[in-house]
């Protein structure tokens, strides 16, 4: 397997999925959808909805409305609890993530043909030691990282379907975010676009 240190904290696995094990997990992923429907989330304050479509997996969901950014243990829409991760994606923590405790939320961001994401830090944890873990399913996204400062110097990679991406250490809270999606690279979404998976550890271990 390869393993490219992208820079400091942050690690690219290239491939990491093989297309079975892709095409098995976007089977798992419509069932986690059909019990937390994707939703719309939207900017603190203005109330402005994101460019990409979301829902959760976990014991915790990430939202975003007009009140603040937050993890909380229900579906804002139906009230019912996030459905639990795919053991895919638990495998996948304890193959790459280094880090002794399981994830508690998995972000699943669907991305269109033109969705994006703007350089930002993902600091609404209270865990910083834990590493974020994304994978990569469907069209590949232009990726850029910086550093902890906002206007600093980024690096960009392509991520494909199938690939791991890691930050953590000295990268846990980097800005990054999705420039762009390359649309007709993979055809394992009959509908295009692209799935993004983020692997979280949300609060501190009991000692």
């Amino acid at each position: 397997m390869t393993r490219l240190v992208v820079a400091p904290g942050v690690v690219h696995w290239p491939g990491y999925l093989p297309p079975e094990a892709q095409a098995a997990l976007v089977v798992e992923l419509r069932e986690v959808a059909r019990q937390a429907p994707f939703f719309q989330p939207r900017m603190p304050k203005t109330g402005k909805p994101f460019s990409v479509r979301m829902t959760n997996c976990g014991s915790l969901g990430w939202v975003s409305d007009e009140t603040g950014y937050r993890y909380q243990p229900l579906h804002p829409v139906t009230g019912e609890p996030w459905p639990p991760m795919p053991v895919a994606l638990t495998q996948a923590w304890r193959d790459l993530a280094g880090y002794a405790h399981l994830p508690e939320a998995c972000l699943v961001n669907f991305y269109e043909a033109g969705a994006k994401m703007g350089l930002h830090q993902d600091r609404d944890e209270q865990e910083f030691d834990a590493p974020v873990l994304s994978l990569s399913l469907g069209d590949t996204a232009v990726f850029r990282i910086g550093g902890t400062q906002r206007g600093g110097k980024t690096v960009s990679l392509k991520l494909a379907s199938g690939d791991a991406l890691l930050f953590g250490g000295e990268a846990r809270l980097a800005y990054h975010g999705i420039d762009r999606i390359i649309a007709g690279l993979s055809s394992l979404l009959p509908q295009g676009g692209r799935i993004n998976l983020t692997l979280r550890r949300v609060t501190k271990p009991r000692a």
